[in-house]
């Protein structure tokens, strides 16, 4: 099977994510997401949990009619990069090719011998993941329209933006 990685924190799962997923799929039959700081929540940075962001991925891929071709992997980050790609391929099902827009991840793995597909920011000015918490901290609203309406669903059953604005609070 033809499989295809990509590795994000998923803080939240949000639109541009889900441009990269549809990507993916055009191309191999499954995405594996990695779910990047798996370990770390309720911090500014990640202040959602590794099985609150399985659970927005699952329902984004959902939405979306292709739950059963993605694959989410929680991994714990090890900050040593001479070891990390050994760390996530011990932790994922086998994959051929690396969707990324990151320098180091294309670095990394491309010295490992996988293809990387660059995937060039996807309207970064909206889709980025700490713009998004922002946004929620500070009470507006408009975050709301750079999530996928399942995520955006997710997140007000979890009150993620009640917590959000908490933790940057200081609370």
């Amino acid at each position: 099977m033809e499989r295809a990685l990509f590795i994000g924190r998923f803080q939240p799962f949000h639109l541009g994510h889900g441009r990269i997923l549809e990507l993916m799929l055009e191309e191999y039959e499954e995405a594996v997401l990695v779910i990047g700081s798996a370990e770390e929540s309720y911090t500014e940075r990640n202040p959602f949990t590794g099985g609150e962001r399985v659970e927005m991925i699952l329902r984004a891929a959902g939405e979306m009619n292709v739950r059963d071709r993605v694959v989410p992997v929680p991994v714990r980050d090890i900050n040593r990069y001479d070891l990390w790609v050994d760390h996530v391929v011990s932790l994922t099902p086998p994959f051929q090719a690396v969707f990324t827009n990151n320098h180091i991840t294309e670095l990394l793995f491309s010295e490992k011998g996988f293809k990387i597909i660059k995937t060039g920011p996807i309207k970064r000015e909206d889709y980025s993941g700490t713009r998004i918490r922002a946004l929620m901290a500070e009470g507006e609203t408009h975050w709301r329209d750079l999530v996928p309406p399942a995520v955006l669903q997710y997140l007000d059953e979890i009150g993620a933006e009640r917590r959000v604005r908490r933790i940057y609070k200081g609370e």
